[in-house]
């Protein structure tokens, strides 16, 4: 009877053992109680409890959690409401902290991410509500990590997801898109039609400037057509020059070779005046040596006789 004692004894204190031995995981945490006052943490490994005096308070996971929030109701410096949600990337970096800092740490995050993004919004006006993103990312970042760090939370990052703003502020918005779009397409299709009348003015001038070049070209081929002409004229006319006087030498050097004496020659003046006074001209010219050429004629007469 007593073995059987000892050995129930035993296997109650074995299974107490093992069911209190706790294998703590990567990236997570366990905060272990004792009598009710926090213990201590136990990090990653193996770990073993003391039985029914020690108790797991929290088991938290130090991963970074992404905070998706519905979008808020927020009101602007101008007084245009809108609606904003954010997204807000924390990470556990204080296990005893985060839960024993404050109640339903997740609850107090998304109000106190509501709270900041009125106060922030509440000093912008519209447009720069619209265009800021970047400097409100930064200030909520900047207060909700000075905030939440007495919870053992560190907020990495903060990013406004979407801007919803009331339905007739998206109608003027859309409206003031649409000149724009209207007000560029004008500006482009008169830079279009200016690029297009430099381009054709440009290309005018061009065809001037080729056509005087042209003009200029033609004109001087013409001078010099004209110019080669006048040579080829005057080598001609020089070229006939050279020619009758080179027949009149070869005429008086035939005439020099027949031996014909002056008594001769004067003949061929008689003959010449014969010819000039047959009754057409009008006048005679008689030549000074008329005395000597009226010799000529007794003495052909004189031959004639013979």
């Amino acid at each position: 009877m007593g073995l059987y004692v000892v050995i129930a004894a035993a296997f109650v204190i074995i299974l107490l053992i093992i069911t209190n031995i706790r294998i703590v995981p990567q990236s997570q945490a366990y905060v272990i109680e004792r009598l009710g006052t926090y213990a201590s943490t136990w990090q990653t490994g193996l770990h073993v409890k003391t039985p029914l005096i020690d108790k797991m308070a929290n088991h938290v996971s130090l991963k970074e959690k992404v905070l998706d929030f519905p979008p808020q109701p927020v009101i602007t410096k101008d007084n245009v409401t809108m609606k904003i949600d954010t997204v807000v990337y924390m990470q556990i970096t204080d296990p005893k902290l985060y839960t024993y800092g404050v109640e339903n740490p997740l609850l107090a995050i998304e109000n106190l991410t509501a709270t900041t993004l009125r106060n922030i919004i509440g000093e912008l006006d519209l447009d720069a509500t619209l265009t800021s993103r970047d400097v409100i990312n930064t200030k909520m970042r900047s207060i909700l990590d000075e905030a939440t760090d007495p919870w053992g939370i560190k907020v990495n990052r903060v990013e406004v997801k979407n801007i919803v703003p009331p339905e007739a502020i998206r109608e003027a918005m859309e409206k003031q898109m649409r000149a724009e779009r209207e007000r560029r397409e004008k500006i482009l299709i008169a830079e279009g039609q200016k690029q297009s009348e430099i381009l054709v003015a440009e290309g005018k001038k061009q065809s001037m400037i080729l056509q005087a070049e042209a003009e200029k070209e033609s004109t001087i081929l013409r001078a010099q057509a004209e110019k080669e002409a006048q040579v080829q004229r005057a080598q001609g006319e020089a070229e006939a020059i050279r020619e009758v006087q080179q027949a009149t030498a070869e005429g008086l050097k035939m005439i020099k070779d027949a031996n014909i004496d002056a008594n001769v020659i004067k003949l061929r003046s008689l003959e010449t005046m014969e010819k000039a006074s047959n009754g057409q001209a009008t006048k005679i010219i008689v030549p000074a040596d008329f005395q000597n050429l009226a010799g000529v004629v007794s003495a052909i007469s004189a031959i004639a006789k013979k």
